[in-house]
């Protein structure tokens, strides 16, 4: 399935991947446990709903440009909805979540799937 998709998706999924193990570690020794799980549910948050948004992206018609905005929008629809239920439910759920560590982590990994605009198709 990942094949799938576009290079830059791809590369960033995997920067995405990178940073929030980097991210766990330092949480991990800054507030232990609780704090590298808690950077682990941030990253994971910010890479599946990227994830699922273009796939979601993918499976659009591309056959006109209403096709394309149609397809982009609810690609964004579907991010934002599965970020926002997915950052309710591990702040209503986990009760030692470690806020900044959690909050800091899906930060870095939302700003770098904006990167997937200056990567380059090869």
């Amino acid at each position: 399935m990942l094949r799938d998709l576009d290079k830059p998706i791809r590369a960033v999924l995997r920067w995405q991947l990178l940073a929030t193990a980097v991210l766990m570690l330092v949480a991990g020794f800054w507030a232990g446990a609780n704090g590298a799980l808690s950077a682990v549910l941030g990253g994971s948050i910010s890479i599946f709903s990227g994830l699922a948004a273009a796939i979601v992206a993918s499976l659009g018609k591309a056959d006109s440009a209403g096709g394309v905005l149609l397809s982009a929008l609810g690609a964004e629809a579907v991010k934002i909805g599965l970020i926002v239920i997915l950052l309710w439910l591990v702040l209503t759920t986990y009760r030692d979540v470690v806020v900044l560590a959690f909050l800091g982590t899906f930060a870095v990994t939302v700003l770098i799937f904006t990167m997937a605009f200056f990567v380059r198709e090869v």
